[in-house]
Parts: C-alpha cells; structure tokens; sequence
C-alpha cells in the first residue's frame, strides 16, 4: 500500500506523510478513508465536492489556490470547525498533473514499452500498426485509444486517452497479464489534461497537426502546443521522437526534442529523414513501398489502401524501433498489417466491381487526403458521402465543402448534428462548394445518402464514406442512433445487387 509521501504530493497541514493510502479519487462519490480527492476545475469545479469528501472520511484534498480559498469559504459557510493546523488542503498549481503523476506511482506497475502517438491524423492507425508489428516480432502487446484496448486484452472504446487514474490502472492491470508492449494515442484534450502524463514511454510519435478541436482550443497554437507538450513535458529525456518530417509542425517539435537530448528519427519523404519513404506504387487493393534506414534500400508490400497509410505503417515502424526492437526485424513485419476498422476500410464490393470504403477522415485536412488517397486505387469515378458534426467547431464546414469538390461526385449528408439543425450544418458546408460544378448533391439522410451514392457506381467506380469510421451510432439531439456506416454500405450493396440481378428496378 503507498503512503502519501511516496504519491510526490504536496504536504497538507496536520497530515503525516508517512499516512497509508487506499485509493485516489477525482469524484467525491468515491472518497472515504485512506482515499485522496483531487479537487479538478472542468466543467464543474471539484473545490465545490470537496467538503463531502472530507466528511466521508478522505484525509487530504489536492486543489488549486483558488480552490483552496473555495472550500475554505465553504467549510465555514457550513458552520464546521477549522482544525488548529488548518484543513488538510494540499495546494497545488497543477492539480492535474499531481493526479497523473501521483496515479503513477500509486498502481506502479506498466508494461516494459510503452510509446505514444499524436497528431490530428492517424492516431489509430499508427497505434494498431505498431501493436501488430510488436506482436509479429512476438511481443504481447496492445493498442489503446479510440477504439478502446485491442491485441493481447480486448476492452471497449471510450475515450481516446482516458483519464489518469484510468489510464494508470489500465496500464497495471495490463502488466500483469503479461502485457510486454502497449501503444496509446494521446489527444490534444488528453495532454492537455495531463491524461498521459506518469506514463513511462520509451517513444513517442507526431504524425502532422491540421485544423481540429477549435471547439476546445481556442487558437491553433494552442492546439499545437497541446500536441508538442508529449515531447516537452511526457516523453522522458532518454526516449526517442518519430517525427513526420514533411509536416509544417516538425521544426517545432524537433526543437524542443534537440533541446531535450531526445533522440530522434525523422520520418517522411524529405531528404532531412531517417527513415524516407522513396516511392510508392498503388494498386487496387494496396501499394509497395521503398524506403531507406540508415543508407541502405528496402522494399514491403502492403495489403492497405492509401498514401497515408504507407505513411503511417513507416511510422509505427520508427516506434518499434524507438522502442528497441530490431530494424531489419520490423521491415520484414510490414506486409502482415492489416487495415485498422473505420480507417479507409474496405466494407462492400458491388457485383459490378464497384467498391466501397468508409473513412474517420472529418476535418478537411484528413478528407482532402482521403480523398488523394483513394483517387490512386480509382480506375474509374469517385464519390464522397461527408457531413459535419453539430457543437463544433463550425468554422471548418465550409472547407469540409471545398476539400470535398476533389472527388467527381459530392454527397453532402449529416455527421452528428447533435443540438444543432441539420439543414443549417448542411448549409455551411455546401457554402464552401459555392459554384462549383457539378454542384455536391444535398441528401439529409446519412442512410439514403449511402444508398444513393451506391446506386450510382460504375464498375471502374469507388465510394468513399466519410466521417464516421468505426461509429456505430449518429447523435441527434442527445439521443444516440443505431447507425453504422458499414452496414449501411453493405445494406446498400446487397439490396441494390438484388433488383439488378432480378431486373426490379
């Protein structure tokens, strides 16, 4: 069991370090004896709980100086006695980061190598990618992140980085079922939060930063010093940085990896790269990739559709390699990834050849390149099914409108209104199409959207269904649809091969 001089918290008045603890609780519903509560401001202010928790018996609150004088004023508008020491209040100007730092060193245990992806694209793939790499090379491993712990443990999604006590407990547990390796996507809301924060990473990876989350962050440089925080203030200093070296954020991050004696591994088609991607050949169902590492040549067929996909594949091989593992060992793993669900997925072919992929590609950085992407594997026309979600940032629609005229045919359809009037999201993003010609088609409905855009496929044709990916439900208003796009698809398929076939059309 830890005590609280072993959690690195700040001392609280008249209480002994040396006390044992049980338990650490961001909720007040969970404190009682033995259980610390960390007083956190979001969207409600923790300081607020905080006498609850002292009267059920925790025996220190974690806060901020304000929240400090908060439960201060509410212990004495309750009329409770001040202890002579005062309240056993341990200030803090990061209550976050003392949860996260204090969460690892109350579960301890994580497994041996542990690396961590950001970046507005990408994220998923490359934390699948590098899990299934580890496993090929007969490590157990995991991957956690939005579709929640996949590899050697299976757990549902939640958050893309979850909580640290969460997060903490996770990674213990994971450890002693023998977990070797885990792969974990860090989000901007995470490191800004200080979700990631304890973990001991040996890697750590930035795939590119695009417009995203102006809903939370309220500049783009603050998006992007969110995203660099897991080089300048996570990753340790004897850990090694995989940085996309064609993107406009690498010469950031590289300052601050170079300023912090991290090593570092460039990766991209700049001459500046480690490990450069030389060339790469398309064909309908994947691409072969040439690329070099340390003056030499080598080639891998992938299985994977798409530019970036190749992109993130050489990524997740620069974790592994971060991570220790044997560069050769890694190449030679390469063909046996398979595509990541909802991340430019193959779902349906139509009986004329016709085939259908959906994407999670929603902001106009990551359509534009879904879009180059698959544009490669196209004999024939392309078409897009996209929308945009409601309660956030809207400034993006209209260029969700604009990156979407790369394609021959444009659906617009909706992606989550939530409290938002549909027609209204709708309307931004046909705003940035303004126009154009052929004009994108309007249709509402996601599910006839789909089937509309599958009843158009010739057999040189591809559909691209952006948005969603892995999602299985569509959020209007505050209730939570049943909808998956790739059930759609394939709905659609199947219903429409069926009248061709029996001429019911």
């Amino acid at each position: 069991m830890a005590t609280l001089a072993s959690l690195g918290l700040p001392p609280a008045p008249g209480v002994d370090p040396d006390l044992e603890i049980s338990g650490l609780a961001s909720d007040s519903r969970k404190a009682g004896p033995g259980v610390v509560f960390f007083a956190l401001k979001g969207s409600v202010d923790g300081a607020e709980f905080a006498p609850f928790a002292l009267r059920m018996g925790s025996p220190m609150i974690v806060c901020s100086p304000e929240g400090a004088e908060t439960i201060r004023a509410l212990w004495r508008a309750e009329g409770r006695e001040v202890p002579p020491d005062g309240l056993p209040l341990a200030v803090s100007e990061a209550p976050r980061l003392a949860l996260a730092r204090a969460a690892a060193a109350f579960f301890a245990l994580q497994p041996e190598g542990v690396a961590a992806v950001t970046g507005t694209n990408g994220k998923t793939s490359v934390a699948s990618f590098l899990r299934q790499l580890w496993t090929q090379l007969g490590r157990r491993a995991v991957n956690i992140g939005t579709v929640g712990v996949e590899g050697a443990v299976d757990r549902p999604g939640g958050l893309t980085t979850p909580d640290p006590l969460t997060m903490h407990a996770l990674l213990a547990e994971l450890a002693g079922l023998g977990v070797e390796r885990a792969a974990i996507e860090a989000s901007s809301h995470g490191l800004a939060q200080h979700r990631a924060d304890g973990v001991r990473l040996r890697a750590a990876g930035l795939t590119n930063v695009t417009r995203d989350h102006l809903d939370y962050h309220p500049t783009p440089d603050d998006y992007l010093q969110a995203k660099l925080g897991l080089f300048a203030r996570v990753l340790p200093v004897d850990g090694t940085a995989a940085l996309n070296a064609d993107d406009p954020s690498f010469l950031r991050a590289a300052e601050i990896v170079r300023a912090r004696g991290q090593r570092l591994i460039a990766v991209g088609r700049a001459e500046l790269a480690d490990l450069r991607l030389l060339s790469a050949e398309f064909h309908e169902t994947g691409q072969t990739l040439r690329f070099s590492w340390e003056g030499e040549t080598f080639q891998a067929e992938l299985p994977l559709v798409g530019a970036f996909q190749g992109e993130n594949a050489l990524m997740a091989a620069a974790l592994a390699i971060g991570c220790g593992e044997e560069p050769r060992a890694v190449f030679a793993a390469l063909p046996a990834l398979t595509g990541v669900k909802g991340r430019m997925e193959h779902v349906a072919t139509r009986a004329n050849g016709a085939r259908v992929y959906v994407d999670y590609s929603h902001t106009p950085d990551s359509l534009s390149t879904a879009i180059a992407a698959l544009r490669l594997h196209t004999p024939g026309r392309l078409v897009v099914v996209f929308g945009a979600g409601g309660d956030r940032d809207a400034g993006k629609r209209p260029l969700m409108g604009r990156a979407a005229l790369a394609a021959d045919i444009a659906v617009v359809t909706d992606d989550n209104p939530r409290s938002e009037d549909p027609a209204a999201i709708r309307a931004q993003v046909l705003a940035g199409a303004e126009g154009a010609d052929p004009a994108p088609i309007e249709i509402g409905d996601r599910a006839e959207a789909i089937l509309s855009a599958v009843d158009m496929l010739g057999p040189q044709d591809r559909l691209l269904i952006a948005g969603k990916g892995h999602e299985t439900g569509q959020i209007v208003g505050q209730e939570v649809i049943p909808f998956d796009d790739a059930e759609q698809a394939r709905a659609a398929v199947q219903v429409l091969d069926a009248e061709d076939e029996t001429g019911d059309r």
